[in-house]
């Protein structure tokens, strides 16, 4: 297949759906610099779509789980169960992170809020004004416990103002549709759901950005915030909420649940309409027209066919229906593959795609069979197999168009060098421009020159302790500890042992005096040595 590509362009997609930090940066000031080639596989990416997957995730199934309780269904345990599996499930990210004792304090807190939102659900249908107060008013508590935790284990790079902001905004969207589902307007409960999903994407990148920027050596010294990760984290949220709003309106549909189903397949559409703008941002009006065509013909409109053919059991409808689906898998990976110019191949497209119709179909098979806690294992698979779709189309296309996806990379600032002028018999110190006078002075004694350790230390920043019992000086220099011992010519560096080479002694003033070329090498010091006056000038880079 052939398809005009329409030029790619930095505000690409008006919408500012598949890459919001490009927008406006045509009209930057331009300086040269160096690009880094982009990629969406990097350690802060990973943590980024790891974070998208649990969060958003949670949020699906908690008004799922409040809407099938308050129903009564059949399967409101099984939805709760895999609601507070996924909580569990995010213990060992955390634990990875902040330790055992961070991830249990994480689950004390979390799976509690899951809790408030079920007993807000029994209040609501008892009409028990009391037990919903009580449970808006645990809820309250929970955003106010939470943000405190994520600002306290951020460090404050995540700060408690922010976090508290994002976690009220998101209980708010749950509150709205369940409120508007148990009011019987389903059109716009599922508009509230699709609001409240996309959110927890944008909380997903404050948190990685706050912990990659908290432990930036763990992830490789990479960003959660670049144009690739941001490109990978908006296909994962469209990919998701694909399967999400999918398995859900083909249960509504089985279980004849109209008004419920329209709603759904309406918020199907606006999905359908954000993916295929995401699609045109990149690959043009040609191209987006002809992935809606293959999207929706035998794949979303399929899906209801697949529900009536279960339904009524009938097996010749269902293999047909089976069929579509077969042949949307191989046109939809060729699309794929003619689109991202091979970078994602046709084999692998379709091995994808096969994997999520499968899943979609024995979602509803299981369920249809009463067979509640294995079609949420299988919906929760799904729903994680589609972040490995963003991955892979996200992959492809920073690959097919990797300039526009590269970050300027900061130039490490050049090192600052720092002179230290001494000269022997002389109080006079220099330390870069300043100038300052000793109590004590440099010596020539027995051939070695000799220079004071304290002077020496605190005018390059280090720490100097005398321990006047132990006739010990320690000198704490960045990660290093230095210890010298009065009339002794061993010291040590971080608990080994060296020679200095001469008697470290304490002159007449009271000071500690070292050998000049032993410290000097020591601590990587340049050292010129002027015979004519005596000075003694030490550089180095720091």
């Amino acid at each position: 297949m052939k398809m005009k590509m329409k030029k790619f362009i930095a505000p690409v997609l008006s919408l500012t759906l598949l890459m919001p930090g490009i927008a406006g940066a045509a009209s930057a000031p331009q300086t040269p610099m160096t690009m880094m080639k982009a990629s969406v596989n990097t350690p802060a990416a990973d943590l980024r779509a790891n974070l998208d997957h649990l969060l958003s995730e949670h949020f699906a199934l908690a008004v799922t789980a409040m809407a099938k309780a308050y129903d009564g269904a059949k399967d409101a345990d099984a939805a709760y169960k895999a609601l507070d599996q996924n909580a569990l499930d995010m213990q060992p990210a955390i634990a990875s992170l902040y330790g055992d004792a961070g991830a249990k304090e994480f689950e004390r807190i979390f799976r509690a809020h899951n809790k408030y939102t079920d007993d807000l659900v029994k209040a609501t249908k008892m009409g028990n004004q009391a037990g919903i107060k009580q449970a808006q008013a645990n809820i309250n508590g929970f955003v106010d416990e939470f943000s405190t935790f994520l600002s306290t284990a951020t460090e404050g790079k995540l700060p408690k103002a922010a976090a508290k902001q994002a976690l009220q905004v998101h209980e708010d969207l749950v509150q709205k549709v369940f409120d508007e589902y148990v009011a019987g307007d389903y059109a716009d409960a599922y508009k509230a759901y699709r609001e409240g999903f996309k959110e927890m994407f944008d909380v997903s990148k404050a948190l990685s950005t706050a912990i990659t920027t908290q432990m930036p050596e763990k992830f490789e010294n990479t960003k959660a915030d670049t144009k690739a990760a941001d490109l990978r984290s908006a296909l994962n949220h469209l990919a998701s909420e694909h399967f999400a709003l999918s398995a859900l309106q083909m249960q509504e549909e089985f279980d004849g649940r109209t008004a419920a189903s329209n709603a759904l397949v309406k918020a199907e559409a606006g999905n359908t309409a954000d993916f295929k703008a995401a699609i045109a941002s990149v690959y043009g009006n040609d191209g987006a027209n002809a992935f809606e065509k293959i999207w929706v013909t035998n794949h979303v409109n399929a899906q209801s066919d697949y529900v009536k053919a279960v339904k009524n059991n009938d097996a010749t409808a269902r293999a047909a229906v089976e069929k579509r689906i077969a042949g949307f898998t191989t046109e939809f990976a060729t699309f794929l593959d003619s689109a991202t110019a091979g970078n994602l191949p046709k084999a692998a497209g379709q091995q994808a795609l096969t994997t999520h119709e499968n899943q979609v179909q024995n979602v509803l098979n299981q369920y249809a069979a009463g067979n509640y806690d294995a079609s949420y294992t299988t919906n929760r698979e799904g729903f994680k197999v589609m972040f490995g779709v963003g991955q892979a189309l996200g992959n492809a296309i920073v690959t097919q168009f990797n300039d526009k996806f590269q970050e300027p990379t900061t130039p490490a600032p050049a090192p600052e060098m720092t002179t230290v002028w001494m000269q022997l018999n002389s109080k006079m110190l220099k330390i870069n421009d300043k100038t300052t006078n000793m109590d004590t002075t440099p010596v020539l004694w027995k051939n070695t020159t000799y220079i004071p350790l304290r002077f020496l230390s605190e005018g390059i920043g280090a720490t100097v302790k005398w321990d006047k019992k132990a006739q010990q000086v320690t000198v704490m220099a960045g990660d290093d500890t230095l210890e010298f011992w009065v009339n002794n010519n061993v010291m040590e560096v971080n608990g080994v042992k060296k020679n200095v080479g001469s008697t470290v002694f304490v002159n007449k003033d009271g000071r500690t005096q070292v050998p000049l070329r032993f410290i000097a090498e020591l601590l990587n010091w340049d050292v010129k040595w002027a015979q004519k006056d005596g000075s003694i000038t030490l550089t180095k880079s720091m």
